[in-house]
């Protein structure tokens, strides 16, 4: 084989790698890359957090209106 066979072959053998690589992170585990003390982080970060639900609909939805009627507006006479 020449040495433009064996470029041409690492080449194709680097694409291929490049586009397993989230799959192939996946099967190896985050400690190949590092990624275990980041999810970990994250993961605490995380359970401090909580879900807020608004029940009261009607102060967010007048706030809107009001502060739509408060924009200013142009009349068709001052377009002229």
């Amino acid at each position: 084989m020449s040495w433009l066979y064996i470029a041409l072959l690492a080449a194709a053998l680097a694409v291929v790698v490049a586009a397993e690589w989230p799959r192939l992170e996946r099967r190896l585990g985050p400690q190949v890359t590092g990624e275990a003390r980041r999810r970990r982080e994250r993961e605490r970060r995380k359970a401090s957090l909580r879900v807020v639900q608004n029940t009261d609909q009607d102060d967010f939805a007048a706030s809107v209106e009001r502060d739509l009627a408060n924009l200013p507006t142009i009349e068709e006479t001052d377009r002229r």
